[in-house]
């Protein structure tokens, strides 16, 4: 039976975390590890919704110990739970918070203030071997486009792609840096790279979540070098806005959406550091590189490959679990190598005429005044007509009014794209890592509207 070892980790001394400054050693993670398993209920599935990211290491680390599966949706929301729970009725949730709602069994972490901690014994440095074939985690979509779809994930093969991650990112050369994360570690990239990628490599992470600017340049001048910072465009476009003295990073790590080549070459040039951009998604894990200061090109995984039937793109080989159906429009370049050119959900058809939410976004967002703002699709219900499907926009513009922002758009993308409604909000329903759920954007048309019929006086 083919294994791999939970951690990379040499020696019981090797680091594999921080906490607001101290170091937390390979024994110290074993020994929590092992306490936390004699905790768990019998349940076969665990929904590990640790808001501390070493404390959701040690949670799926007890789950891949005595068997067990967990759970990371990106998201808690209600209607997801009930999915949840109608997937795996067995569910139970292991939280690290005391005001925890999610509506599951709950199960606290020792030491947090609902749990009972208990002193840990001390534990020869034995390294638990999952096998390879081990269902470790059921992650999911993240639901821009619809309801959040689940995924199984075996041990071995998201092992292997963290650690391949590893020497394409430069982080297996035996000079251990500490990973800081703007994700959370439940998101199929956080999980990947804050967590799985320390475990697997011999590197370390930062047990918080810093989310605004002046916490995360907090959070890193904090933490020891050599560090990488791993963000997402949103966070690293709002940090670099706010006017901060960034501490120096030794590498920064991107992904969740494309990096406009100014944004990275911005950053490269305040934080004194190299920018890597991450490609991949739920279904496939990570998949491919760019610098991309430097080129438009991907450069994929190692074993890692596409192939292209009737205009669809797949990858397969290496980590991917299988034959895999690209959500995006990639043309191939080379063997190992291509280029993005949008989502084959990302097309827009209107009035006979085509345009793609990337675009429309890009121009809505080049407005001098906007600080955010995305174009999407809703049903209207208006009129006594249902089913209606019409193109939309939420946009966060202090200081400007709908008939200003129209007038702009009327200048920059063809007028049938024009959006109806277009909605003045204090901020956008973006998720953790900067995405748009489909069901949050919803409700926030709902919201504002009022009703459907009062759609007419959305555009105010």
């Amino acid at each position: 039976m083919d294994v791999t070892p939970l951690l990379s980790h040499p020696s019981a001394g090797a680091i594999v975390a921080y906490r607001a400054g101290r170091a937390i050693a390979a024994g110290e993670f074993l020994a929590d590890t092992a306490q936390l398993a004699e905790r768990l209920p019998r349940a076969e599935h665990v929904l590990n919704a640790c808001v501390d990211r070493y404390q959701f290491a040690v949670g799926l680390a007890a789950c891949l110990t005595t068997g067990r599966v967990s759970l990371l949706p990106s998201t808690h929301t209600p209607q997801l739970i009930k999915q949840l729970a109608e997937l795996v009725p067995d569910a139970v949730c292991l939280t690290d918070e005391p005001c925890c709602d999610i509506d599951l069994p709950r199960v606290y972490f020792p030491g947090s203030a609902s749990g009972q901690g208990r002193p840990r014994a001390a534990l020869a440095f034995r390294v638990p071997r999952i096998p390879c074939a081990q269902t470790a985690a059921i992650v999911f979509t993240s639901g821009t486009t619809g309801a959040p779809l689940p995924y199984r994930k075996t041990w071995g093969r998201l092992a292997r792609c963290v650690r391949d991650g590893a020497q394409v990112l430069g982080l297996d050369n035996g000079r251990p840096h500490t990973l800081i994360g703007t994700v959370p570690p439940q998101h199929m990239y956080g999980f990947e790279s804050t967590v799985l990628l320390a475990l697997q490599s011999g590197n370390s992470f930062g047990a918080e979540r810093p989310f605004f600017p002046a916490d995360i340049a907090s959070v890193i001048a904090a933490t020891p070098r050599p560090r990488a910072l791993i963000t997402t465009p949103v966070h690293l476009r709002a940090l670099l806005a706010a006017g901060l003295e960034l501490p120096p990073v030794d590498l920064i790590v991107s992904a969740t959406a494309p990096l406009a080549a100014e944004l990275a070459r911005e950053a490269e040039e305040r934080f004194a550091a190299r920018l890597l951009e991450i490609y991949g998604s739920t279904e496939t894990g990570q998949i491919a590189l760019r610098r991309t200061r430097e080129s438009h090109a991907w450069k994929l995984w190692p074993g890692v490959r596409l192939h292209a039937d009737d205009g669809r793109v797949y990858a397969h080989g290496g980590h991917v679990e299988q034959m895999t159906p690209m959500c995006d429009l990639l043309e191939i370049i080379g063997e190992d190598e291509f280029e993005l050119r949008g989502r084959t959900a990302d097309l827009v058809n209107v009035a006979g005429k085509r345009s793609s939410f990337g675009y429309l976004n890009s121009q809505l967002n080049a407005i001098p005044g906007v600080l955010d703002g995305a174009f999407f699709l809703r049903e209207s219900n208006g009129a006594g007509v249902t089913g209606i499907v019409r193109l939309a926009a939420a946009v966060v513009a202090p200081g400007l009014t709908v008939a200003s922002l129209m007038e702009c758009l009327r200048h920059r993308i063809d007028p049938v794209f024009l959006p109806r409604p277009l909605l003045l909000v204090d901020r956008l329903p973006r998720n953790a890592t900067g995405k748009l759920p489909l069901e949050a954007l919803e409700l926030l048309t709902d919201r504002y509207l009022g009703s459907p019929e009062g759609e007419s006086g959305a555009s105010r």
